[in-house]
């Protein structure tokens, strides 16, 4: 059995039956799901002599089950990194969909705090995170304003 990885080393990328396999899961398991609510799962090992066994799971891992399992439908890699992790500048990178050279023009100037590892600059996954929502969020806030400017000027958009 396969621990819990500190830090992103692999992406999962499913098999033509695995997608299949999540497609199926993941409709059997939305009709069963009630927000906010725990699930128990019935585990029933494929080898004979196994007994099954009933696990009751969070409702936030039911969450991110499903989450999983309708990436994986739609044959799309998927892999899990606890925030506290801290990430190489080129996974950082990828998370907020830039350059490595923009994003270490970001961690230089102040923008997300980093430390070095040797030559290696390593930020933390959640300070990532804030700093995409915060640009999220700033960014639907312009489009609200240019939207509402442009009712404004009734510019026909």
């Amino acid at each position: 059995m396969r621990s819990v990885r500190e830090t992103p080393t692999e992406y999962v990328v499913p098999s033509a039956q695995e997608t299949e396999q999540a497609k199926e899961s993941s409709r059997l398991l939305a009709r069963r799901i009630q927000r906010g609510h725990s699930l128990s799962v019935r585990v029933v090992n494929d080898t004979p002599q196994e007994q099954e066994v009933v696990i009751r799971l969070p409702a936030k891992a039911v969450q991110l089950l499903q989450t999983i399992l309708v990436q994986m439908a739609e044959g799309k890699a998927v892999t899990i990194i606890p925030t506290h992790a801290e990430i190489t500048t080129q996974q950082a990178a990828d998370i907020l969909n830039v350059s490595r050279p923009f994003f270490v023009r970001l961690i230089e100037r102040g923008d997300i705090s980093f430390r070095k590892v040797g030559t290696h600059r390593r930020v933390l996954l959640s300070d990532v995170m804030v700093y995409k929502q915060r640009t999220d969020n700033a960014r639907e806030q312009s489009l609200d304003e240019l939207t509402a400017l442009s009712q404004e000027l009734n510019l026909g958009y």
